[in-house]
């Protein structure tokens, strides 16, 4: 064996802008582009992204305080 320290290569990012799918700039990273991280956050604040919830309930079987139901 040797002490010689082994030369390491950077990986490359396989990641993609998620809106555009072009390579990632590393000021606007994951994105891009600050054009598609503020299409990103535009599709946020009007919902087009939503975050799944689920319910939850108390012991007595009714909603929580602070749960909205439809």
């Amino acid at each position: 064996m040797t002490d010689q320290p082994i030369p390491l290569k950077p990986r490359k990012s396989r990641a993609a802008c998620p809106i555009c799918g072009r390579p990632p700039a590393p000021e606007a990273k994951p994105f891009c582009s600050p054009r598609c991280a503020d299409v990103d956050l535009g599709r946020w604040l009007n919902e087009s992204y939503r975050v799944p919830v689920t319910e939850e309930t108390d012991e007595d079987g009714e909603t929580a305080p602070g749960v909205e139901r439809d």
